[in-house]
């Protein structure tokens, strides 16, 4: 599990430092994050006390040399309507954010880390 997207829980764990998130982390040399986690957490900080420092942590965090931002595109879409209709006939919905991060870890072959356990609705996701 060398290159893994990171869903937005991922994202936070690691900031409010849980030891297993962290150490995992440090063991992966590619770390993608979608820009809908983006949004999700840029959502969250204007919400809290600390939306400045949040947005600080959340640059450097990108700046890393290990770290990937993965935007949505044309092709994440294909891939996003596939899943969606495949959990549409499975009668397994999930959120819609969750379906593009979903998308964009199918579409670029990574492995996604999460504790939401409804991705493991997807056919062909891979899961951390």
């Amino acid at each position: 599990m060398n290159r893994i997207l990171i869903d937005t829980n991922i994202y936070s764990l690691a900031l409010r430092g849980d030891a297993d998130v962290v150490a995992t982390l440090r063991q992966v040399h590619h770390i993608g994050i979608s820009t809908i986690s983006i949004g999700e957490l840029l959502s969250g900080f204007r919400g809290g006390t600390r939306e400045r420092d949040n947005r600080q942590e959340l640059g450097q965090f990108l700046d890393s040399p290990r770290v990937c931002l993965y935007t949505v595109d044309e092709n994440s879409a294909e891939y996003y309507s596939s899943t969606l209709n495949q959990l549409k006939e499975q009668g397994t919905p999930i959120p819609t954010n969750d379906i593009w991060i979903a998308a964009t870890a199918l579409q670029h072959g990574l492995s996604i880390y999460t504790f939401d356990k409804h991705f493991s609705y997807i056919a062909g996701l891979l899961i951390r």
